[in-house]
């Protein structure tokens, strides 16, 4: 069984997706569609993890978003 990982959606202003791997610093990607996003980060993951084997954090775990107003 392989690992899984938290990927925070957004979308920016032009209405492309932008998924992070929340996990992984600098591990991001976008799309148009959320299917081609998901798409495309599981290929950014797999990318990722092959060149910074050694490096990524495995102790980190996605806890949660908050808001905050200021």
């Amino acid at each position: 069984m392989g690992r899984e990982f938290t990927v925070i959606i957004e979308q920016d202003e032009d209405g492309y997706f932008i998924g992070t791997v929340s996990e992984l610093k600098g591990c991001h990607t976008q799309a148009k569609s959320i299917d081609q996003l998901m798409e495309r980060i599981k290929e950014a993951t797999l990318a990722y993890l092959e060149s910074e084997q050694d490096t990524w954090g495995t102790d980190l775990k996605f806890i949660g978003v908050q808001k905050i107003a200021v």
